[in-house]
């Protein structure tokens, strides 16, 4: 699957804007605060219905319109054509079409595009808390398959009504708080389990992709570990919410179970987010990206769009032309306000000026 086309309206910067990509590297060239980014989140947002800038819905929308449309057009392995176009309201819901139908739940979206993004702030992955880590192995998850989006949802309700019942009982473990706490705790035991494993697997089946994609940017073999083994796993979440109750009312909130699990991150046997220089922990989150990006292209038997969102100018020059002659076969879109290095080769350059679009010979 590529995108062949992608065409904005009134979102961020662009009034009016169409984008033709190639099946190989397209560059897209501009300096900082032209729109270069601008264009790799809508495309990653038909994938995800979500900006991975964090962004509000209302941000999307271009100052003084009242809605933003994303409308992509794309092109099958089997050479079928599919025209995704979602309407961002700044009041009310969004819509989305696929090919002119509209789906019952906006949702319903996901898995029709998938795409791999790398951007600057991806450096979190290894530097952040564990909650920035739990969202790369959930995204991945969902970007494998998309029921683990209602998965991953419905584990979120369970903590929250969870959590309400543990703040009101102020404390104490009555027998009616007892009863709803049995009601919530099979249900997030149910859901948490289901989580727990499919984290356990992704981990099990990336880690020596992570390796090699490590290696390959580095230009030299290191150990690299991911490690995920909370503890609740080993006894069952049911067990586990059981032995932590009396904590849990005490302390008015939910303790045990995924919403509060670690992925470890080592590389040369320590840990990397504080014994690993910024190079290498940028390298570490490149490559983490890539082997979910090889997962999902393997498993779905559908590459993703591959976007390094400004990520050249982020590595030094050996690891930047590593990472040049190594992309993985498909769709590659390369935004950079830096020169394009040689290694680059892009198949069509898209320069970008304060929302304008020029195609330049590559």
């Amino acid at each position: 699957m590529i995108v062949e086309r992608l065409e904005l309206t009134d979102f961020r910067n662009y009034a009016s804007a169409t984008f033709d990509l190639t099946a190989g590297v397209t560059a897209v060239v501009g300096k900082n605060g032209q729109g270069k980014t601008n264009l790799a989140e809508a495309l990653a947002y038909l994938a995800t219905l979500s900006s991975f800038r964090g962004a509000p819905p209302d941000a999307l929308i271009r100052a003084g319109a009242d809605t933003a449309i994303i409308r992509a057009t794309l092109r099958e392995d089997d050479d079928r054509e599919v025209l995704i176009e979602a309407e961002l309201p700044r009041v009310g819901r969004n819509r989305v079409q696929v090919n002119r139908q509209k789906l019952q739940r906006v949702r319903d979206l996901l898995g029709v595009m998938r795409v791999t993004v790398f951007a600057p702030d991806d450096l979190v992955i290894v530097k952040g808390g564990p909650s920035d880590r739990r969202r790369f192995l959930d995204d991945a998850l969902v970007a494998l398959r998309t029921s683990y989006d209602a998965t991953r949802l419905e584990l979120d309700r369970c903590v929250r009504q969870r959590n309400t019942l543990l703040k009101q009982a102020g404390g104490k473990l009555t027998d009616e708080v007892a009863i709803t706490l049995d009601v919530w705790d099979a249900r997030l035991a149910e859901v948490g389990e289901q989580l727990g494993y499919a984290r356990a697997t992704l981990v099990a089946r990336c880690q020596p992709m992570v390796t090699d994609a490590y290696e390959q940017l580095a230009g030299t073999a290191a150990p690299v570990e991911l490690v995920y083994e909370p503890e609740w796993r080993a006894m069952g979440l049911t067990n586990a919410l059981a032995a932590a109750r009396e904590t849990d009312v005490r302390r008015g909130v939910s303790t045990v179970g995924p919403h509060r699990d670690e992925l470890q991150l080592g590389l040369n046997g320590l840990p990397a987010r504080t014994h690993a220089s910024q190079g290498e922990q940028r390298t570490l989150a490149l490559a983490l990206r890539l082997a979910a990006h090889r997962l999902v292209a393997e498993r779905t038997e559908t590459t993703p769009v591959l976007v390094l969102d400004d990520v050249l100018s982020e590595l030094d020059p050996d690891r930047a032309t590593a990472l040049l002659a190594n992309l993985p076969t498909g769709q590659v879109v390369i935004t950079t306000a830096s020169p394009l290095p040689p290694a680059a080769e892009p198949e069509r350059i898209i320069r970008i000026t304060a929302g304008t679009v020029v195609v330049e010979p590559s």
